[in-house]
């Protein structure tokens, strides 16, 4: 996959392989291993490039160790939800205190690194930021598409995932199944997001006082008798979406039609959109939904994980 996620990948072969391929072979009093050519090629490495010990070191033979050593160190930060300290980080990685000290403090400086107030560290936002904006929608599509194809083969029902526009949602991917009337709304099309279990969802990531913007400034408008159109039923149902990890729409942007809906994550643990499945309600009753939603959930793990959600690929 093209951009940083592709990156974040390739990282750990060269970043953190040649770390503890360095330290394994100082530790046995050797010359240091080479790391594999195809990890080399992969990774856009150019030379021989002599493995090094410390950050100056790194910067006299052009920084390639000192660059694959950060991106080593960052894939342990983001793999410490609560933070981790410096002690630990050095031991992870193999690494002196002092040099996993100056790395740290460098990525610190330029905010991919934030220090806590116990002198953890965690990720900082902008690297959030440069993931999210080497995500496009091509790639999104790319990836969801074959996602979709399965869930809707599976469940003989219409696949949909949708990101955030504003405050609706966009579905940018979708996918027929074999079942008989199945929808046909087109990619690109715009839905309300307090009516529909996708735009559920996306609600239900924001922060509370996101959410609380929204509820003061979004028109609830009401599609069907079902619709939420009161602030605070819809709070509470945001609420329950949160609990339960899921989303329904019984009847409430269309009357004929029913959904379900899970959060997709990144890399990041972060929602960056919304996978479901929707058919008729003849066919599909609450409790066919709930039936399938084990389904649409394992589904959007499969997508999480393409998007680099490690924790959920393993659940």
């Amino acid at each position: 996959m093209v951009g940083f996620l592709q990156v974040h990948s390739l990282v750990q072969v060269t970043g953190a392989e040649q770390v503890r391929n360095r330290t394994a072979s100082k530790e046995a009093g050797g010359e240091p291993r080479q790391p594999a050519r195809a990890s080399r090629k992969a990774a856009g490495f150019k030379g021989s490039g002599s493995l090094i010990d410390d950050a100056a070191g790194g910067q006299r033979s052009g920084g390639v160790q000192s660059i694959g050593r950060a991106f080593a160190i960052l894939e342990e930060i983001a793999r410490s939800r609560e933070g981790v300290s410096l002690a630990e980080l050095s031991k992870r990685v193999g690494l002196h205190n002092s040099t996993t000290f100056h790395l740290v403090k460098t990525m610190v400086s330029l905010g991919y690194v934030r220090q806590l107030k116990d002198k953890r560290y965690r990720v900082g936002r902008p690297l959030f930021a440069l993931a999210a904006s080497s995500l496009d929608d091509i790639e999104m599509v790319s990836l969801a598409t074959p996602v979709l194809e399965d869930l809707s083969r599976e469940t003989g029902e219409s696949g949909h995932f949708s990101v955030r526009m504003g405050d609706c949602v966009v579905v940018i991917a979708r996918t027929s199944g074999p079942g008989a009337f199945q929808l046909t709304d087109r990619v690109g099309v715009v839905r309300p997001a307090h009516c529909t279990a996708l735009g559920k969802i996306v609600l239900a990531a924001l922060r509370p006082e996101q959410l609380e913007r929204f509820l003061q400034r979004a028109e609830l408008k009401a599609f069907t008798p079902k619709s939420i159109v009161e602030a605070d039923k819809l709070r509470h149902e945001i609420d329950e979406v949160r609990r339960a990890g899921l989303a329904f729409d019984d009847g409430e942007f269309d009357a004929e039609l029913r959904c379900v809906a899970v959060p997709v994550r990144d890399f990041t643990g972060q929602v960056i959109g919304a996978i479901g499945i929707s058919g008729p309600v003849w066919r599909l009753s609450i409790q066919a939904l709930q039936s399938r939603a084990k389904l649409v959930q394992a589904a959007a793990a499969r997508l999480s994980a393409e998007f680099g959600a490690r924790e959920l690929a393993r659940a």
